[in-house]
């Protein structure tokens, strides 16, 4: 009985079959998705020992279940999917050659936008302890986002921010998208965070670290309960940002968003 063969292709095999779990375990953390894979993992095994063992009528009943599962499985991880998706086309660094190709990009620069109107309605809302959630789009399409809300298309300022927030006012929930000067799109829904974070995080910090996850824009958070001013970038949030700090908070971002563009290596 000789050795099985076992070569240098296998080897690849194996690191990329371990990544895709490594990958899949990242999306699911946090989530009720692993103890459904645990029981696909054992329904699997299961058929397997029944087809060892020749049971036909078993064999072919648990054949047709697996064979429907995987659509069962696209619909029942969608999420779960659909983020690690996103977390592969957020690798900038190693796929920009197909941004280039399909100028997946609309730079924004700290020039291309008034943080003035912005500032000064989440000052006032927090002081009057009014919820907002605000989105500053940088070089990310956020399509799905805005489609997903109402658009408005009209010029930011401080009181079309603060109806749009207004307690009892039908856009109040969800979140506004900026992008330039203007107010894109109201009531919109946003990806709610794959982390495990602390139970004080209402639905609006979460909201906003989880928008920070799929995109580069900035979301300012302002709590309903509290007042307080959060912040969300990269996949991180600063909560109790003063409003005299938050400006130098938003241009600190936008910084750190145009040196990663000024670091990418130029197309040749």
């Amino acid at each position: 009985m000789g050795f099985i063969p076992f070569t240098f292709i296998d080897v690849i095999d194996i690191l990329l079959v371990a990544s895709l779990f490594y990958g899949a375990y990242r999306a699911m953390k946090g989530t009720s998705a692993p103890y459904i894979m645990i029981g696909i993992f054992v329904i699997y095994l299961v058929w397997i020992l029944v087809k060892t063992f020749n049971l036909v009528l078993f064999s072919s009943i648990l054949g047709q279940i697996i064979s429907v599962g995987v659509i069962a499985i696209l619909i029942i991880f969608q999420p779960e999917i659909r983020h690690f998706l996103q977390a592969i086309g957020r690798q900038r660094g190693r796929f920009e050659w197909l941004s280039r190709i399909f100028n997946f990009r609309n730079r924004r620069t700290e020039q291309d936008i008034n943080l003035d109107p912005i500032v000064l309605a989440c000052e006032e809302m927090g002081a009057e302890k009014v919820g907002a959630l605000i989105i500053i789009k940088q070089d990310d399409d956020l399509g799905v986002v805005v489609e997903s809300g109402i658009s408005i298309d009209a010029k930011v300022s401080t009181p079309l921010l603060e109806n749009i927030f207004f307690k009892n006012a039908p856009l109040h929930d969800g979140g506004v998208v900026i992008s330039g000067d203007r107010v894109v799109a109201a009531k919109c829904v946003l990806p709610s965070t794959q982390q495990e974070v602390p139970k004080s995080y209402g639905m609006r910090h979460r909201a906003a670290l989880g928008m920070s996850e799929v995109s580069d824009a900035i979301i300012i958070a302002v709590s309903e309960e509290t007042g307080r001013i959060s912040v969300a970038h990269d996949s991180t949030i600063k909560r109790g940002v003063e409003p005299q700090n938050l400006a130098q908070t938003i241009r600190k971002h936008m910084r750190k968003n145009d040196r990663r563009r000024e670091d990418k290596p130029e197309s040749k």
